[in-house]
């Protein structure tokens, strides 16, 4: 599941949909939001994010966060590391080695210092 399909699932969840019944609001198919909440497809197009936003009727904040996670979504990343330090190269590797064998602690480890250090270059 990818962060956006987590928080569609929410949305949908809070507000009693069915898949079927918001796939039709949406004009989509109950299959294609299905494979975007389990994270079968690629990240969702501007156009279809919009459209969800405005199907929740949510706003500012939760609006920006569901493009957000929405950027953040595609569930198969190609990572280029020419012209990089050789270690960045390793990282990349070795991540993509042992993402799946990683624990949550320690992925919200990771996240937590890539925060950090988009914060401090904000400064």
């Amino acid at each position: 599941m990818t962060p956006f399909g987590r928080k569609l699932r929410e949305l949908r969840a809070a507000r009693g949909l069915t898949m079927k019944e918001m796939a039709a609001a949406l004009r989509v198919t109950p299959a294609y939001l299905s494979a975007l909440e389990h994270g079968k497809r690629g990240r969702p197009s501007w156009r279809l994010v919009q459209a969800i936003i405005g199907y929740f009727n949510v706003i500012w904040d939760e609006a920006e966060e569901l493009e957000r996670l929405a950027r953040l979504s595609h569930p198969r990343i190609v990572l280029d590391t020419s012209g990089l330090a050789p270690q960045a190269t390793e990282l990349a590797n070795r991540l993509a080695e042992e993402i799946g064998e990683l624990g949550q602690t320690e992925i919200a480890d990771m996240l937590a210092l890539l925060d950090r250090r988009k914060k401090k270059m904000k400064r």
